[in-house]
């Protein structure tokens, strides 16, 4: 069971955004948590536009980029865009290569093999690009700041870099033409673009640019047309769907239930989705396969589905992409369950503040997500590595609330070849020889960063409420303009006290735990994911959730997706 916690403080505004704007006093609570106070600015978080964008010439380094690539296009120079292998990789690297060639330009596509080269544009994987394609200018997407060394090898065989990328820069960038990235400049909207919101903003002032320059090609392409592909990247790559990337991703998602698109059509009905598609199909239905072919080292088939126009070809790239998420699982699935079972036979959480966990085999191409999964069932940061034949180990690592994992991995840089990252996710490279020590080193600055504090589970309510209230007509609908739910906007979780069970709870698929509630004269379901193992206690219940609409056999109905729940607690 996880603490619940409902932050104080937001009623009296709350209450005023109600009265102001006409809305429910629980969606009025949500808004105000998430830093929208007036009315005004409620209009502006519900009714996200297009039209509020930011002019794309403001950002860092974008002139220079925009005169190099439409000299490019002009001069029919060979240019190769160099994107990445995850989603955001994939759909920035698809975004330009749809939009130069629709201006014209001569372009190629490639991408990093995970297994053999590693994130990013490296020595290795751009002498692989030249012999491939023989570019005269490289874009990247999604990567490229920090590539000093392949940057500067391209120079030196006469080949000009742009950069267009959107992480963290730590040392000097790059000496490409231009750098285009957010975080180099000010603007705190742009600086949480994802990579293909950067590839986005390249693409519009190309636009901007050539139109006044008179370039008839360029009245020819709409942007709006290819925002499918910017919320598929946008929401896959968990950066705050805040500011530009909320209307990015709330026109995205419109564009991607109405795309052409052969491949995201196939990969669509290859996975089962039908009707309306949200930020969860993204984030856990099509991204998720996307990824796959990335994780398990060949993202060229994701790319070349969203760039085919042939429906037999894509509904092959679809099946094999959704072969290798199944194949993902199964791998993730193991390690997760090896790790697990070792962790629970030492795991004392009154001494334990850290998890490190490694085997030589482990697929490096997962490890992130069951880093992921060991955070969050034990609350403490976690630390996973697979190791190759030679006795060298790639790590993955997440972290919890109250622990900076850079400042920790820095104090164990003695045991690690190299690391680097964030403070909530990092990556390391480890020697086995070293692998021991630097466990006892984690565990160490762990325990000092997190001696004293409450590790158990936090989970935040946003209001609570009634049944009545979030029955109430137009609750649903309006709750649903508060999405894209995702990083930086949460779905909001309403808490509802002392329900009373109306029969007994049933099991799905052993695994799920699906009950009927009430209160007074209203009741509806409640389903718990994953949570068939808990107990329902005796007597009346205080449940947390996130309400859905559930369609079965044509119709539909609001449903509790439950979070947590407790025995009844008084207020």
């Amino acid at each position: 069971m996880k603490r619940w916690r409902l932050v104080e403080g937001l009623d009296e505004p709350a209450g005023s955004l109600a009265r102001h704007s006409g809305l429910p006093h629980p969606l009025a609570r949500a808004l105000v948590a998430r830093g929208v106070p007036s009315a005004t600015e409620a209009d502006r978080f519900l009714k996200p536009r297009l039209s509020a964008l930011s002019d794309p010439l403001s950002l860092p380094g974008m002139a220079s980029a925009v005169d190099r690539i439409w000299r490019a296009i002009r001069d029919k120079e060979p240019v190769a865009v160099y994107g990445d292998y995850d989603v955001d990789g994939v759909t920035s690297a698809a975004l330009m290569v749809r939009v130069l060639g629709k201006l014209g330009a001569r372009v190629s596509a490639c991408l990093p093999n995970r297994i053999e080269e590693g994130y990013g544009l490296s020595p290795e994987s751009l002498e692989r690009c030249i012999g491939k394609f023989h570019p005269h200018l490289i874009v990247t997407t999604d990567c490229g700041s920090g590539s000093v060394e392949a940057v500067a090898l391209a120079r030196k065989e006469g080949i000009d870099v742009v950069v267009t990328d959107h992480h963290e820069i730590t040392g000097v960038p790059a000496e490409a033409v231009a750098v285009v990235n957010p975080k180099l400049g000010d603007d705190v909207s742009a600086r949480m673009l994802a990579g293909v919101g950067v590839a986005f903003k390249v693409c519009h002032a190309l636009l901007k640019v050539g139109r006044d320059r008179r370039l008839a090609v360029a009245e020819t392409v709409d942007l709006r047309d290819y925002l499918d592909l910017v919320a598929l990247g946008t929401i896959a790559d968990v950066v705050p769907l805040l500011h530009e990337n909320r209307i990015l991703a709330r026109h995205g998602l419109t564009c991607l239930n109405s795309t052409g698109r052969v491949g995201l059509r196939a990969l669509a009905d290859v996975a089962g989705v039908s009707g309306e598609m949200g930020a969860y199909h993204v984030g856990f239905v099509l991204g998720p396969r996307i990824n796959a072919a990335g994780r398990m080292g060949q993202a060229e088939a994701a790319l070349e589905l969203l760039l085919t126009d042939q429906p037999s070809r894509a509904r092959e790239l679809a099946a094999s992409l959704d072969a290798s998420n199944r194949e993902r699982k199964r791998i993730e699935t193991e390690i997760t369950e090896a790790a697990i079972a070792r962790i629970d036979a030492l795991f004392d959480p009154t001494s334990h503040y850290g998890i490190v966990v490694g085997e030589p085999g482990w697929h490096v191409g997962v490890i992130g997500i069951v880093a992921s999964r060991l955070a969050a069932r034990y609350g403490r940061p976690a630390v996973v590595v697979g190791f190759d034949a030679d006795g060298i180990g790639r790590g993955s690592c997440r972290s919890v609330p109250g622990f900076d994992l850079v400042r920790g991995l820095k104090s164990c840089e003695d045991h690690l070849s190299q690391f680097g990252g964030h403070a909530m996710a990092a990556g390391l490279e480890v020697k086995h020889a070293d692998f021991t020590r630097f466990s006892e080193a984690f565990q160490q600055a762990c325990q000092q960063a997190l001696a004293g504090q409450d590790l158990t589970t936090v989970l935040d309510l946003d209001a609570w409420v009634s049944l009545g209230e979030i029955f109430s007509p137009g609750f649903s609908e309006t709750l649903g303009l508060l999405g894209p739910f995702g990083e930086g906007n949460p779905e909001p979780v309403w808490g509802v006290r002392g329900v009373s069970l109306i029969g007994p709870p049933r099991i799905l698929k052993e695994r799920h735990l699906k009950m009927t509630v009430g209160i007074g004269n209203r009741q509806c379901e409640a389903i718990g994911f994953g949570m068939g193992d808990r107990d329902v206690p005796d007597g009346e219940l205080d449940l947390a959730f996130v309400l859905r609409e559930n369609t079965y056999m044509g119709r539909t109905n609001l449903q509790l997706q439950l979070q947590d729940f407790r025995p009844a607690e008084d207020e």
